[in-house]
């Protein structure tokens, strides 16, 4: 099965262990074929305190007719997803290719508005791999980012909704947000050349070149708009690592890990600087029988929040600091259920320039409580409740609170 796709259950400790290890293998020639993936859906039920956003907040407002009620029917954190990965042996090295695409189930516009208004796509995956369990492994292509990549396959969110969970507004959407910007920074699926070391007795290490981001902004004046932005202003490449050990021990088994991430970023805000952002991180998953506890804690300069360099800088270029983590527990019934309770913030500090009435977010904190239960090796049924606050920087602004209910089911293969 895609590699991700395994960590995104193992991550998140809901699925069966079979689960983990499901997909289609064909033989063919020289070739074997993994053909795998998921598809989910959920029924959300939102209400929100109000329905003046704050720049850059996780919590959804209220629709602008007065009501604070929304529903949808639509993908959660993990996309729906067909993955196809091919492996062989050759020259003495192990050789891969992966190529993914991630289907929408969330209805974007009515007939209408287009055909293409019904339901979004993406391609998150497009790489290959060449190594040997003796010496390690190069990346080249596509793929999920390296740091944070932990924090979000540990999020109990990851095979629900949590944040952000009705979608489907103009522009579309394929996934909701789950924990991300109320915790942690997005990892992002980027281009990349990286290197990852051989497991030696539990250590191994992840560096890798990666595609650059511009720095984009919730509503600033004079940066564009998004999550992430591919690097057109970019003159340089950023850089990523992370170092992790796994351990066990009887029944208490876990890994702990920390990481890096840093990129110049010329011309923000089109006034000609180019200060480098950064961001470290320090996190830790430890299982003792039926119970899991996860920890994680990220801070930087520029780095923004929610995604990474977005609102990292204030109106005038200079870096924002940024701070957050989340903390959780699961625990196994007999019944093979697993029950879970997540807190998760995320900090945005003014910057020189902002003034006390720069309306940017300054926290997103959440709650989640889950149910996750393995109805078949395969199928996963979910029921999540989250509450999101988000506060901003502007001390008149009022925060903005949400509540969200969802229900559904994700099916692996």
């Amino acid at each position: 099965m895609n590699k991700n796709i395994k960590l995104a259950v193992a991550g998140a400790i809901l699925a069966t262990a079979s689960a983990a290890n499901a997909g289609i293998v064909i033989p063919a020639g020289e070739w074997t074929l993994d053909v795998n993936g998921n598809v989910n859906a959920y029924v959300v039920h939102n209400t929100s305190s109000r329905a003046t956003a704050i720049t850059g907040a996780v919590a959804n407002a209220a629709g602008t007719t007065g009501s604070n009620n929304a529903s949808s029917i639509n993908t959660g954190l993990l996309p729906a997803w067909i993955g196809f990965t091919g492996t062989t042996r050759q020259n003495d090295l192990d050789v891969s290719f992966t190529i993914s695409i991630q289907p929408g189930a969330s209805n974007t516009g009515a007939l209408s508005g287009g055909l293409a208004n019904y339901g979004v796509g993406e391609q998150r995956q497009t790489f290959m791999t060449i190594g040997d369990k003796s010496w390690g492994s190069f990346k080249f292509g596509k793929d999920l980012g390296i740091f944070g990549s932990d924090a979000i396959l540990n999020d109990i969110t990851l095979l629900g909704v949590g944040t952000q969970g009705v979608v489907g507004t103009a522009g579309g959407t394929t996934t909701t947000l789950g924990g991300i910007g109320s915790g942690y920074i997005y990892a992002d699926w980027k281009g990349q050349l990286s290197y990852t070391t051989p497991n030696m007795s539990g250590f191994q290490a992840t560096v890798g070149l990666m595609q650059p981001w511009d720095a984009t902004s919730a509503g600033d004046t004079g940066a564009s708009s998004g999550i992430s932005a591919v690097g057109s202003k970019q003159r340089m490449l950023g850089y990523e690592g992370k170092a992790s050990y796994s351990f066990s021990a009887n029944d208490v088994n876990g890994k702990i890990w920390v990481g890096g991430i840093s990129q110049k970023a010329y011309d923000v805000y089109a006034i000609g600087n180019s200060p480098t952002a950064y961001a470290g991180e320090v996190g830790a998953s430890v299982t003792a029988g039926m119970f899991n506890v996860v920890g994680y804690y990220y801070a930087g300069e520029g780095a923004g929040t929610t995604g990474f360099l977005r609102d990292g800088f204030s109106v005038t270029g200079k870096k924002r600091d940024s701070d957050g983590g989340y903390i959780q527990a699961t625990v196994k019934l007999p019944t093979q259920t697993k029950i879970g309770i997540a807190y998760g913030k995320s900090n945005l500090d003014r910057g020189t320039g902002d003034s006390s009435s720069t309306d940017i977010v300054k926290e997103n904190e959440r709650y989640t409580v889950g149910a996750y239960h393995p109805l078949t090796k395969h199928l996963n049924l979910v029921a999540e409740y989250t509450h999101v606050e988000s506060t901003s920087n502007n001390a008149a602004a009022a925060d903005n609170k949400s509540n969200i209910v969802n229900a559904g089911a994700i099916l692996f293969f």
